[in-house]
């Protein structure tokens, strides 16, 4: 999911972060009884038969022990037979009713009970009913959080717009089941997302379990994610679906426990893996985009059309049916791929996108499959959803992704930016949310941070950075532009970090530090990648892909596997302390230059056995002296060169912050460099330097490799008046100001 707002207002955004901060309703299923509250992880017996399951805890959600060598059936060799171990399976039939914007739906899931444990209750989520009134856990935290900080996802439902999931009857063998709303992390009452569903009979370890469920969702209108606007229907969390059941040693877990959290507002997904085989029926003159494979010729009748889609090793099902939409169809191949076709579904208004949304496609399959692993489906389907309904926008799904689109893209301008980042970045959750499944809702920097890491490389390697520059700008040649990474340092909230990285979607002070999550992990692993070197980090990443797909990884397992494949445990380990699992901050600075000429001394000096004693008058004619006898026999000598004595150079560096490792540059009269590592855990150092002629200036980090430093104004020092950085930032601000004012312009 792309974080924060759309269009104009990103654009507004950008610009005024640059100025600022210098370098830096509707019927729910019914309950049969009271809420069940919930039991955290540790409450229960462990490896009890007879006790319930337990849920996995609601706020102690931060992993730091690796997951067991055969969590979720061990490594995939790509040698069995399907991609994924297949838990589970959903065959549905569902129609659009494309007036009332509801989908009626009929479910077959099949379960694998994997523990050892018979089952006697399953949980499902119902995400859509985070949508059904102001009282769900979604729209009471979004109060919260978006009071201490900006988001996406504000918008406010009016009569009629509300949604939901409404279950109809669930049936096990012929027999109508019990279910109770319950809230796995202590949220509202009157929130519906989770729900409990009493078996007629306990599924025994191994086994498994058939369920048959009728259920109508209702879209709402679009606020976040999914939803209507018009003839646009994003049909997302649509479905009844099964949480996840964990076994020991699989994401910290200690024993068999429910992961099946509530839908929080800044959370996303975690589901197991298995095979979808969906019909959809729609109106006929809807065009119809969705997960997976279409089987066949569409089937049509009186007057609606169904089409049928098959995917096996996924994790979740999402679809578009939009009326008046058009199709750009292309195809890529690569090493180790399938043939993939590559579809960009568009409405007319936003035509332009649809060209650069294909080709930038392209490009991520290419990318992501030489720098990961090979993309491993035949399809990859793109969908730009409507202006108002932009919310709908930015989100991803297994083969099937939403962007954003503009009604005119100009090569090197900050629309073309947008676009390509947006569909890279979607794309890219194909691979960190969908191929290496990592939970969403409890480690979102896995998904978001590693994706959004990645998705800047790749710019990198376009040679494509964030321009400033409106069309209007570009004609008058004003291009002012700015890198990806730095872009996203600007974002990162680095003096103050609120959380740690490694913390659950909803324990966040706001919105803004949830946003973190992409932009600080961007900045931390570009930091570490230039500790362990770019074709380090490479690897590193490659076997992270290649140990954990098609399965469930925690921020342990990330760690582990960087230090496996760098073999620098120090810096891996350091990074993580900081900032993964802490929220520490680094500021280094250049405090003081200090130079003293090295002259001759005072007092009684001793030289051959022999003392003599020498006051100031004595001293001063022999400094003369000396002066007149080098300026004769260097006539010529520049300015600022060496003279006839030393001279003693004392920088003195500050650390008020984490310890990082920094090279220091100093810079002499004469125009020669030093440089010097400081590489330790020192408060403060000071270096020494006896030169021919003295430091002139003094600079951290000269090569503007640490971005994680919140405070980069005062990484240097001069001890002469330079007009260059006072012009650099007048000329930097002019460049904002008029990007600024040429938006205004443009909205």
């Amino acid at each position: 999911m792309r974080f924060g707002r759309s269009g104009g207002e990103r654009q507004l955004a950008v610009a005024a972060m640059l100025l600022l901060a210098g370098w830096s309703g509707h019927v729910v299923a019914q309950s049969a009884t009271a809420a069940v509250m919930p039991r955290s992880a540790e409450a229960a017996p462990a490896n009890s038969a007879t006790s319930p399951i337990p849920f996995a805890p609601a706020h102690r959600t931060i992993i730091d022990t690796p997951s067991a060598a055969d969590a979720w059936g061990g490594q995939r060799s790509g040698s069995e037979a399907t991609l994924s171990d297949r838990v589970v399976s959903y065959t549905i039939d569902a129609t659009l009713d494309a007036a009332k914007h509801s989908v009626s739906g009929r479910e077959r899931m099949t379960w694998r009970n994997r523990s050892t444990r018979p089952v006697h209750h399953v949980y499902f989520h119902l995400y859509l009913n985070a949508f059904a009134n102001n009282g769900s856990t979604f729209f009471t935290e979004r109060r919260v959080l978006t009071a201490h900080g900006r988001s996406r996802g504000t918008a406010s439902l009016k009569k009629g717009e509300w949604g939901g999931i409404t279950l109809r009857e669930v049936q096990q063998g012929g027999i109508t089941l019990k279910w109770h709303f319950v809230h796995p992390d202590g949220g509202p009452p009157t929130d519906h997302t989770v729900v409990r569903i009493d078996l007629d009979k306990p599924v025994p370890a191994g086994a498994t379990l058939v369920l048959d469920i009728d259920f109508l969702s209702q879209l709402p209108r679009v606020v976040e994610r999914t939803g209507w606007w018009g003839d646009f229907n994003l049909v997302a969390q649509w479905f009844p679906k099964i949480g996840v059941l964990e076994l020991p040693g699989e994401r910290g877990a200690t024993q068999v426990r429910w992961n099946v959290h509530e839908f929080h507002f800044n959370s996303e997904f975690y589901a197991d893996f298995g095979r979808y085989d969906v019909r959809l029926t729609v109106p006929s003159d809807y065009t119809v985009g969705a997960v997976g494979q279409l089987q066949g010729r569409p089937l049509q009748q009186d007057g609606k059309t169904t089409y049928h889609f098959v995917q096996g090793d996924v994790h979740d099902f999402a679809w578009v049916a939009a009326k008046g939409y058009k199709t750009l169809v292309g195809s890529w191949h690569g090493a180790g791929s399938p043939q993939v076709t590559v579809r960009v579904i568009y409405p007319l208004e936003y035509a332009a996108s649809a060209a650069p949304t294909l080709k930038s496609t392209t490009d991520a399959l290419s990318y992501f499959s030489q720098t990961l692993g090979a993309y491993p489906y035949p399809t990859v389907t793109a969908v730009i959803p409507p202006y108002n309904a932009s919310e709908a926008g930015g989100m991803e799904y297994p083969t099937f992704f939403t962007s954003e689109g503009y009604k005119k893209i100009v090569p090197g301008t900050m629309n073309q930016y947008m676009s390509d980042f947006v569909n890279i970045h979607e794309f890219g959750h194909g691979y960190f949310y969908g191929i290496v499944a990592s939970n969403e809702f409890e480690e979102p920097m896995l998904d978001e941070g590693l994706n959004e890491f990645w998705d800047d490389r790749l710019m990198q390697r376009r040679h494509e950075d964030l321009t400033l520059a409106s069309p209007w700008m570009k004609k008058l040649g004003l291009t002012p532009s700015i890198s990806g990474f730095l872009m996203e340092r600007l974002g990162a909230h680095l003096e103050r970090p609120a959380d740690p990285l490694a913390q659950n979607s909803w324990d966040r002070l706001s919105s803004s530090s949830y946003g973190t999550t992409y932009t600080r992990t961007a900045t931390m692993m570009h930091d570490l990648a230039r500790r362990m070197g770019k074709g380090v980090m490479e690897r590193a990443m490659r076997l992270y892909y290649q140990r954990w797909r098609f399965r469930h990884p925690s921020v342990a397992d990330l760690r582990v596997a960087l230090i496996d494949a760098s073999g620098d445990a120090k810096d891996v380990n350091q990074v993580f302390d900081q900032y993964v699992y802490g929220t520490q901050s680094i500021d280094d600075r250049v405090a003081d230059i200090d130079t003293r000429e090295v002259l001759p001394h005072l007092g009684v000096l001793s030289h051959d056995g022999n003392s003599v004693e020498v006051d100031k008058p004595a001293l001063d004619k022999l400094i003369a002296r000396q002066r007149r006898a080098w300026h004769k026999a260097h006539p010529n000598r520049v300015a600022g060169s060496s003279g006839p004595f030393p001279w003693q150079s004392t920088v003195t560096v500050r650390r008020d912050g984490a310890p990082v490792p920094e090279l220091l540059r100093v810079t002499f009269a004469d125009g020669s460099r030093e440089d010097v590592s400081w590489n330790d855990d020192r408060r403060w150092a000071r270096f020494a330097f006896i030169k021919p002629s003295k430091v002139v200036s003094a600079e951290l980090d000269p090569r503007q490799e640490v971005y994680l430093d919140a405070n980069k104004l005062n990484d240097s020092l001069t001890t002469r008046t330079n007009g260059a950085a006072s012009r650099r930032w007048t000329a930097d601000v002019a460049a904002v100001l008029q990007t600024f004012y040429a938006l205004l312009v443009t909205l």
